[in-house]
């Protein structure tokens, strides 16, 4: 069986995706088990030779920072947290993110600085190695003092409380403790705190659409290929002359990719009686390779944050220091998050464009790509549905990072809101997905009537894929789910 050692080496998204796809198992190295006892013996020493307040250890939380807790209350008092903060609401977060939440928090306690113990630390690694996923909802995150609620109930079976899905099953947090012949975690001073603070809600939803935007932007490029030669497009605009002269990396990289994906055709070398192409085609390096770009410093920023400490307060053992500061604020992932939001909606912004260009009856093509069009409507209430998606994903590109509102009693002042900008980027994502799998199946209706030359071999390929299940369309049918079946052979 696969494994991968948790340590202090650099983590990247390609390998959490071959964490994540291949089913990984994970293990702590023994330098990890080392570095997070000796990290824990150094707090409880801490605690045992003085009385002085420190914040979430001794002492009350957020605003109840000045009220000092017994020794005897402790563990008491980081079980009420874990209880009190499991507030959330709304949809049910996707499984595929709970497993990337629960391997990221497993990392990021990992190095050292959060004096968790060893014993809730392996029994995180036993929820994940056994496909054990904590039921968390989408709503209760400020994304600033780490998100709270969403982390809450992740945690919350730690202690046989809340629900969790195994075996596709949604199970009682105390029935996965008798199945497991486990005990309930007795929290230690300041493991509810490590627990809950930290921004691996927003990281988790960051990571999967890193992941997935890289199929976005491969796909976006395909799809718009297959579309220049159903509109029987120009390659000019993809000359390497042009870009070298306005050398964005992003650009670059989409004009030498259509040159690549177009080459050898027949129909992209056939005169043309058009001189220029419509924005929407002749301008696709330039805004999908701005997309490109703000993906690159997405991922960037995104690596950055899972190889981080963003609980508070931090234990520096070997420094003889505790901090308490604010690594959990999640102003870099929101930021990013609602950059990326409107890179996203851009990629389905020109996509739909193009779609309204292949059914518009020009260049020799039949209106809404059908035959007896007015008798049948074709692929006309396609680009409704794209058009719609389309504006949605405007409503959601809003920032939500601009946001702030006060909390805990005004301790808690300024609030990053990157759990909203999380959750709204990720439904642009499968938004995005949509708009170019309308514009896939709408290209390859397109192609068809440009036979009998044909396209490249990579155009022809991906055409064969799509035509392997999706049907040339004659007369009209039952649009949506051959829409559905052309978005789920591509992107997911």
């Amino acid at each position: 069986m696969n494994q991968h050692i948790i340590s202090d080496k650099y983590l990247n998204i390609f390998e959490i995706k071959e964490i994540i796809e291949n089913d990984y198992r994970i293990e702590l190295s023994e330098e990890t088990k080392k570095r997070v006892i000796e990290n824990r013996m150094y707090l409880d020493e801490k605690l045992a030779k003085s009385t002085n307040p420190i914040y979430g250890i001794n002492t009350g939380f957020g605003s109840l920072y000045n009220i000092s807790i017994d020794e005897n209350d402790l563990s008491t008092l980081q079980s009420n947290l874990i209880k009190s903060h499991a507030c959330g609401m709304g949809d049910r977060v996707p499984k595929e993110i709970v497993q990337l939440i629960l391997l990221l928090k497993i990392q990021s306690l990992s190095y050292g600085y959060s004096a968790i113990s060893i014993e809730v630390l392996e029994r995180l690694v036993s929820f994940y190695n056994n496909g054990i996923f904590p039921i968390i909802y989408q709503q209760g995150s400020l994304g600033a003092s780490g998100d709270l609620a969403p982390l809450a109930h992740l945690c919350l079976p730690l202690l046989g409380l809340g629900d969790v899905e195994y075996k596709n099953e949604i199970i009682s947090g105390q029935e996965l403790l008798r199945i497991f012949d486990w005990k309930p975690i007795k929290l230690q001073s300041k493991e509810g705190l490590a627990l809950l603070n930290g921004t691996q809600f927003m990281l988790g939803y960051a990571t999967y659409i890193a992941i997935k935007s890289l199929k976005i932007e491969y796909f976006a490029d395909l799809i718009g290929a297959m579309s220049l030669e159903g509109y029987d497009g120009r390659l000019e605009p993809f000359d390497a002359s042009i870009h070298n002269v306005r050398p964005h990396e992003g650009q670059i990289k989409t004009a030498e990719n259509f040159r690549n994906f177009l080459k050898d055709s027949q129909i992209a070398i056939q005169p043309k009686k058009h001189v220029q192409d419509p924005y929407s085609f002749r301008c696709i390096p330039q805004v999908h390779g701005a997309s490109k770009d703000t993906l690159a410093y997405f991922i960037k920023v995104v690596e950055t944050e899972i190889n981080s400490v963003t609980d508070n307060p931090n234990v520096f053992d070997k420094e003889d220091k505790i901090i308490s500061g604010g690594n959990f604020h999640g102003q870099p992932l929101a930021i990013v998050l609602d950059f990326l939001a409107i890179a996203l909606a851009e990629w389905a912004n020109i996509s739909e464009r193009r779609i309204y260009l292949l059914l518009s009856g020009q260049r020799e093509m039949p209106l809404y790509l059908v035959a007896k069009p007015g008798l049948n409507s074709g692929f006309m209430i396609a680009q409704y549905t794209a058009a719609s998606i389309v504006s949605q994903n405007k409503q959601y590109a809003t920032p939500a990072s601009i946001d702030s509102i006060v909390s805990s009693n005004g301790q808690e002042d300024h609030v990053s809101m990157g759990a909203n900008s999380a959750t709204k980027c990720f439904k642009i994502l499968e938004n995005v997905a949509s708009v170019l799998a309308i514009e896939a199946m709408t290209a390859a209706q397109a192609l068809e009537f440009r036979r009998p030359l044909k396209s490249s071999a990579e155009i022809e390929s991906f055409y064969a894929k799509i035509r392997k299940e999706i049907p040339f369309v004659e007369q009209d049918i039952v649009m949506s789910e051959w829409l559905q079946k052309t978005k789920k052979i591509i992107f997911w």
